[in-house]
């Protein structure tokens, strides 16, 4: 199985990532996660440090495939989970689709590719061309990390959309949503109710799960000196539950823009109406209307 994590930009998806790994290695899956982003840090929880990248390997090896080996890309990392980190271009240069293409061939011809019962691709930020969206070609399921928040939904919207355009040419379907981080649900409740599509977990408020990064640490790791933080695991552990259960999931139809704003900006600008007298969620500021 090939899962593909997307969602805004600093929502948290390879905190999330890495911790959904652990679960499904938790459950006795042999999982290989693989970051795809220029910064190279979305196994970083997992190993500890930034591990070198396919591109950088390839170039110090002049592309010549032939003389790469596994231990030269794959990293293990916490939990017995394999690491991979794609890299990117030079910034303003190249496409990130590419590369995502390179790491698949260099891992088919180390006949790495297919030795996992789950690889997990990490993929940077919203969906705004091919390229970024280029790991959707191989999945089986993507997940969309979001929050209750208008741009994170916005965003959310694009990435189903980009699911629909890539399930016409392979099966391709989206596994849900997940909420990271949030209080409260009720604006993604507002907005799987117009666009209908399952909602895998939502994760608290929970100050552990950023400090996490900081630390270099995933939940899993720091809760074996922390044993409070045991109850946030088991989020995670549901979520690997679902995606094991080889759910049907959804093509989803996603809401047009202007549409989807106006759903968005009601739900802040009309609380009464929307049954929220107070409490509204704290990013109204995220959003102007001119």
């Amino acid at each position: 199985m090939k899962i593909a994590v997307y969602g805004k930009g600093g929502i948290g998806k390879s905190t999330t990532s890495c911790n959904i790994s652990i679960a499904l290695a938790r459950r006795g899956k042999k999982v290989l996660q693989i970051g795809c982003d220029p910064k190279h840090d979305s196994t970083f929880t997992l190993t500890g440090f930034l591990i070198p990248t396919i591109i950088d390997t390839l170039q110090s090896k002049d592309y010549h495939y032939e003389n790469v080996w596994p231990e030269d890309v794959i990293y293990k990392g916490y939990g017995g989970v394999d690491c991979v980190e794609a890299g990117g271009p030079p910034a303003g240069a190249g496409c990130g689709g590419y590369v995502v293409g390179e790491t698949v061939k260099l891992l088919k011809e180390l006949n790495a590719f297919y030795e996992y019962d789950i690889i997990l691709f990490d993929v940077l930020g919203d969906v705004v061309c091919g390229g970024f969206a280029a790991p959707l070609n191989y999945a089986d399921y993507c997940i969309i990390i979001t929050d209750n928040g208008f741009d994170a939904l916005f965003a959310a919207n694009r990435i189903a959309a980009s699911v629909r355009e890539k399930a016409h040419t392979h099966p391709l379907r989206l596994a849900g949503l997940v909420g990271n981080r949030t209080s409260k649900r009720d604006l993604i409740d507002k907005y799987v109710e117009a666009c209908p599509m399952p909602v895998l977990e939502v994760l608290p408020l929970i100050e552990d799960i950023r400090v996490s990064r900081v630390k270099g640490k995933t939940l899993f790791e720091m809760a074996e000196s922390q044993p409070t933080l045991n109850y946030v695991c088991e989020f995670y552990l549901n979520i690997a539950d679902q995606i094991l259960s080889q759910p049907e999931g959804v093509v989803p139809k996603e809401i047009p823009d202007r549409e989807l704003f106006s759903l968005l900006s009601d739900f802040y600008l009309n609380p009464i109406n929307n049954g929220k007298t107070e409490n509204i969620e704290k990013n109204l500021y995220d959003f102007t209307i001119i």
